[in-house]
């Protein structure tokens, strides 16, 4: 009986000790693998589409391989190839500018603004004149501005092979888990040592958490990128539809999101149309998006995971500081599975079971 406690405590000791010493293997890989494994999940429904044509479990897993790989590497390398050279024409192109009467109009619609009248007037008071230091305000921005892209964009140019280094990991991870998901998912299940109810609980939440926060992102994405969209054609804004499946695309960013693309088209109004309609779209934009942001995202969300709006929130936040964007899946499953594992703790050890018995 001896013997058999000290096999335990050497078998359980070196197994702690080799899992230490493969995290510390994998760690480097962990973000692109999860990633890969993300995206295979995401693209299962895919899969199973492709099959009906494509027999091979194999063949059907390289075609949608290569299809994300494409989507993404070559768009990839072109905007690389592109930054230095675009950060280069910046200040050419912001100096000619400024010695146009383009930026005499915008310094003349500054000036005629409340508020920037009000503050040219306290800093005149002061000896400072701003209708004439405004020119040269914008000349240092665009400088500043140039060099900050130039340095970052020289040195997105040099971690570009790390970048697909990276990415052939997650490509790697999502073939394999693709072509081999449902072998490793049934293989970890059953290494899990609960009860075949315990284990469905586990599992089958994090699967629909999982698929609830995909399908909300997904839904408030669209609806953000078709009503910015509307604004955008009701306040006049050209290339509306494009501008519009690029708000649909950045809003499934966890950082900056529709922004990166409606704050740059108020600003467009602003120069060439004033700024009630500027305001006007930005009001809109604003109304908008707190609607989906604050009612329907959490609510689209929620389908399926039965977690509580706040703790819905806490997650996603959470998992965004703690993880970066993959935070935005990894919070809410680790809440999920937790709340999944304190009702397996309740059930078999607390008041349910004594209730049972």
């Amino acid at each position: 009986m001896e013997r058999e406690r000290i096999v335990q405590l050497f078998f359980f000791g070196f197994l702690a000790l080799m899992a230490y010493e493969l995290y510390e293997l994998l760690v480097p890989f962990f973000v692109p693998f999860a990633w890969g494994i993300l995206l295979a999940f995401m693209a299962h429904p895919t899969l199973v589409h492709v099959q009906r044509w494509v027999k091979s479990r194999t063949l059907a897993s390289v075609i949608i391989a290569i299809v994300v790989g494409l989507v993404v590497v070559l768009p990839s390398i072109w905007l690389s190839d592109h930054l230095v050279t675009e950060a280069q024409a910046l200040y050419v192109e912001a100096s000619q500018w400024a010695k146009t009467a383009d930026i005499n109009k915008l310094n003349d619609l500054a000036m005629h603004s409340a508020p920037v009248a009000w503050l040219a007037l306290r800093l005149q008071e002061h000896g400072y004149n701003l209708a004439q230091q405004l020119p040269k305000i914008a000349m240092q921005g665009a400088q500043v501005t140039s060099d900050y892209v130039m340095k970052n964009g020289t040195q997105v140019a040099r971690n570009i092979a790390g970048f697909i280094f990276d990415f052939g990991i997650a490509l790697l991870a999502f073939f394999y888990m693709l072509r081999d998901g449902d072998y490793y998912y049934q293989a970890l299940r059953n290494l899990t040592p609960l009860h075949e109810d315990d284990k469905a609980a586990i599992f089958d939440t994090l699967r629909k958490t999982l698929s609830s926060v995909m399908r909300g992102l997904m839904l408030t994405a669209l609806l953000q990128g078709l009503s910015i969209g509307i604004g955008l054609l009701i306040f006049g804004v050209p290339y509306w539809v494009f501008l519009a499946l690029a708000s649909a695309a950045a809003g499934l960013l966890p950082i900056g999101g529709t922004a990166l693309v409606w704050v740059p088209a108020a600003l467009w109004l602003l120069y060439s149309a004033g700024w009630g309609v500027a305001i006007g779209l930005v009001v809109w934009c604003s109304v908008c998006l707190a609607i989906i942001d604050n009612f329907i995202k959490p609510l689209a969300m929620r389908h399926g995971t039965s977690l509580p709006t706040l703790a819905l929130f806490l997650a996603i936040m959470g998992g965004i500081e703690a993880y970066g964007p993959l935070g935005l899946f990894a919070g809410p499953a680790i809440i999920s599975v937790f709340a999944s594992l304190l009702r397996v703790y309740r059930k078999t050890y607390g008041e349910d079971r004594r209730e049972a018995a």
